[in-house]
């Protein structure tokens, strides 16, 4: 019987952590505030979506292939992630009339396709919780790519929210804040290759 404890706690608890949606969703909502930072978290589910059903269809041929897309992706992934951790410390604080921001829809999508993170979120739920019970159920299978993608989308959101509750000692202690956010994006991605 298939245990949605074990299940939703894994997928909870590694949508939670800190990683490069959630850092850059608390970034972009602690510089442009909520409602400006929203579309970049579309982007992410969007993204977060696709990569979730590609993952889940071809998580068999995944398996056979990691060893030897694993380091690719992981450089891909690191360096994508250390281009955002420069972006980030040089970004200057958002005025209010600012109105155009780099940190859009279109960049939450491209950063799900470079997202170790979310490969291994599906790969490891995939392989350890729902393809025993689910196997060539392909209605089921892709039910529950869409709930991992929903699931990491809802915590992306939260990320952002605390960043927006947090603007304005964000904006006044911008360079320190900055500063913390794009070393956390070069520890995921130094960590990588841990």
């Amino acid at each position: 019987m298939f245990n949605w404890l074990n299940f939703l706690s894994y997928a909870v608890v590694t949508a939670v952590t800190p990683g490069p949606n959630n850092l850059m969703s608390m970034s972009n909502a602690g510089r442009l505030g909520f409602k400006r930072a929203f579309p970049f978290n579309l982007g992410i589910w969007a993204g977060f979506t696709v990569v979730m059903l590609l993952c889940t269809f071809f998580c068999g041929a995944l398996s056979d292939l990691i060893p030897k897309i694993r380091t690719p992706m992981l450089v891909v992934g690191a360096a994508y992630m250390l281009y955002l951790a420069w972006k980030t410390f040089k970004s200057p604080p958002v005025t209010e009339g600012e109105e155009h921001t780099r940190s859009g829809f279109l960049s939450g999508l491209a950063l799900q396709f470079v997202n170790p993170k979310i490969y291994i979120y599906c790969i490891v739920s995939m392989e350890a919780y729902i393809l025993p019970y689910y196997q060539g159920d392909w209605l089921a299978l892709v039910l529950f790519a869409m709930l991992l993608a929903f699931i990491g989308f809802v915590f992306t959101l939260c990320w952002s929210l605390f960043g927006s509750a947090f603007k304005l000692l964000f904006s006044k202690y911008a360079r320190a804040t900055n500063t913390v956010m794009a070393l956390l994006l070069v520890y995921c991605a130094v960590s990588l290759f841990l």
